[in-house]
């Protein structure tokens, strides 16, 4: 089989869980996935690493990126940009490393475009009012900002169908299994073994 990771673009909603989701899945199986690391050219924050939570550069280095293609996919939030190096992903796939790029669903639609082969997961809680609840639960948050939360929600909705897979995420331990399946199923795709394939037919004919 081609060894080669694939590049996975997990997105949703705001409240849905999705990065408490990505923190146990590459806890369980950390061996087997990368979580994508952006450049930024904001300033680390205190606790902050170089190279562990962002690349922190220049916006000077990060328009050269941009301009040299060598970003996956960037934006620019509050006079500061965001992106994902290609250079970084591409070497975490040719390791073997399964890629998990977080981000919203016009990035993933722009990395999809880019690179067909991406695998796309919408995750979601099993319920409009079971994504309230999380949202209020969380108790950081005016009721102002969590109507605007669950606005953006019923937006984002209107993409959820572009997606490869959507993933319910109501018992965490499940929704662990049940992502690391769906990639794992991934990897066996035909598609996506025309190699093996390829030797398999090759050496049948020989026998």
């Amino acid at each position: 089989m081609d060894t080669r990771g694939i590049l996975i673009v997990v997105s949703g909603f705001s409240g849905a869980g999705k990065g408490t989701l990505m923190k146990a899945l590459l806890a369980k199986y950390e061996e087997r996935y990368a979580l994508s690391i952006s450049a930024t050219t904001r300033k680390p924050r205190p606790g902050e690493e170089d190279g562990r939570e962002y690349f922190f550069i220049s916006t000077e280095e990060f328009e050269d990126k941009i301009a040299n293609d060598e970003l996956i996919e960037y934006a620019r939030y509050v006079e500061h940009y965001y992106g994902t190096p290609r250079d970084y992903v591409e070497r975490q796939l040719a390791a073997g490393k399964d890629v998990i790029l977080e981000i919203e669903i016009q990035g993933a639609l722009k990395v999809k475009e880019k690179f067909p082969d991406t695998l796309l997961l919408f995750v979601t809680p099993p319920s409009a009012a079971e994504l309230e609840r999380r949202l209020v639960g969380r108790g950081t948050e005016t009721r102002d900002v969590i109507e605007s939360r669950l606005q953006r929600a019923a937006e984002e909705a209107e993409g959820m169908s572009r997606y490869d897979y959507l993933v319910v995420n109501d018992n965490l331990d499940a929704c662990v299994e049940q992502v690391h399946a769906i990639i794992c199923g991934e990897h066996r795709r035909c598609a996506r073994c025309a190699a093996f394939i390829s030797d398999i037919k090759r050496e049948l004919e020989e026998l």
